[in-house]
This record gives structure tokens, sequence and C-alpha cells, in this order.
């Protein structure tokens, strides 16, 4: 809206959007889109919000089961981040997984929507066994970028800061942002659509580096991570299977949003 204020945001995608890593199924999850809503929320008080991202999806998945609904919400704000999932996977193309961006990009912004997307972080930053799946990064953020320019999409081009890539960002299985990491994509994103009260502050770390581990302690690290998390994820790939499988989207429906008085944490 041309005021900066909003009525209602939708925001599709998978795991990272649907706020994995960020809380936990017992209670709930949070999540950078939550927190942000409730941050447009502070200048946008009327605003309703829906979630309708699902862990596990790929991004022609995202394109086929999310963006009509999205559509049918009518939201004036829009997010859309996928393609991690794809990524990882041994064979991928990514032209085709930018064009299942690209389409919902389109789609939404014909429709009056202000859209916005992020592009990635170089996972051998945060992982380096997962170096191999760097180029595939650039490729598909150099496709994010040119796609956005096309359709006016808001694009948060966070890869290039150190911050993105602090390990205190992140969770334990390295694939998901820490709550810390949700908080600093949810101010990423205010920024770059210039919601009131956001600034660069988050481009900066919060706290000193962290003490680099060396030798056989990082190596320990390594095995431990492939033992806890690569190696289940690449046997669920093996045998078919999906961490989403029979979820569903946390909050399908607009809803209005509840402001936490302390702020964001």
């Amino acid at each position: 809206m041309s005021d900066g204020a909003y009525l209602r945001y939708v925001a599709l995608g998978d795991s990272q959007t649907e706020g994995v890593g960020d809380g936990d199924d017992a209670t709930a999850l949070r999540g950078w889109a939550d927190r942000l809503a409730e941050t447009v929320a502070r200048s946008s008080p009327g605003l309703r919000y829906a979630n309708l991202a699902v862990r596990g999806r790929l991004a022609g998945q995202v394109h086929a089961e999310q963006l009509a609904p999205a559509l049918a919400l009518r939201p004036d704000l829009a997010t859309v981040v996928a393609g991690v999932n794809d990524l990882l996977r041994p064979r991928v193309d990514v032209d085709a997984v930018a064009g299942h961006l690209e389409s919902m990009f389109a789609a939404l912004g014909a429709q009056g929507a202000r859209v916005a997307t992020l592009t990635f972080p170089d996972p051998a930053r945060i992982a380096p066994l997962a170096r191999p799946v760097s180029h595939r990064v650039v490729a598909l953020n150099d496709r994010i970028k040119e796609a956005a320019r096309r359709h006016d999409v808001v694009v948060v081009d966070a890869s290039h800061h150190p911050v993105v890539t602090d390990p205190r960002m992140w969770s334990a299985d390295r694939l998901h942002a820490s709550p810390r990491g949700h908080a600093l994509i949810a101010a990423a994103v205010a920024h770059a659509l210039g919601v009131p009260g956001s600034d660069d502050s988050w481009t900066r770390p919060p706290l000193p580096a962290p003490a680099a581990r060396a030798g056989r302690r990082a190596v320990g690290g390594e095995v431990r991570w492939v033992g806890s998390f690569l190696g289940p994820w690449i046997l669920r790939r093996v045998r078919g299977r999906s961490s989403g499988d029979g979820r569903q989207a946390k909050r399908p429906d607009l809803l209005p949003v509840a402001v936490p008085t302390e702020g964001i944490r």
C-alpha cells in the first residue's frame, strides 16, 4: 500500500517460514514470518496474517499447494521463500526452481501485493561439509535477483553480511535458523520493506565473534552433525519421505496479530 500500511500479510514457503528452529511443535513455532507480522502490525494495527508454509516442501510444491490459497486471501503483503530443499537434493534444475519462484512473484504482484523474498547464505560457511552445494546457492541467488527485478519484488540480499553465517544464528542442525536467527531475518525483511522503526542494525553482530574451533574438536563437531542431522535427512530422502509428510499449514486463515508488549526478542 502506498502509505506503508498493510491489511493482509500472507507468508508462503517451507520450514524456515513455518518457523522451525524457533520454538517447537509441542508448544508452538514462532519464526521470522510471525516476527515480521508482529513488527508490521506496530505500524499497521489492523493487520491480519496467514502463514501457509509447510516444512520439507520443494519450490514446485510451494507453487502448486500454496499460491492459489494465498491469492484467495488477497494479500497486500506477501513473502515467498523456497528453494533450499531443492538445492539439497542429489539433482536439481536451478532454472526450474527459479521459475516456480518467479511465477509466484508475478501472480501475487499482479494482484496488487507487495512481495518480498530472500537470498540464501553460502552453506559452506555454516557447515563445511555442505561445500558441494555452494555453487547451486550462488546460481539460485542470481536467478532470484533477476526475477525480482522483473517483477518489482523486494529482495533481502543478506548473503554477503557475515552476521548471517554466525553459528549463533543457526540451530544445531545448521539447516534452520535459531530464535536469534529468525529475529534477524524478520528485522532484515522489515528494513528492506521500509517498515517504520526498522533500520540496518541487523547487519551488525550482537555479540563478539565466537572463538573458532580447531583441529580434532572441529572434526568431531562435523562428525556429530553428520550422524545427528545430515545422515537422518539423507535417509528420509532415500526412502522418499519428508519431514512435512501429513502436515498442514499452521495458520491457513488471516487472523489478527497480537503484538508483544515487551517488543521483538
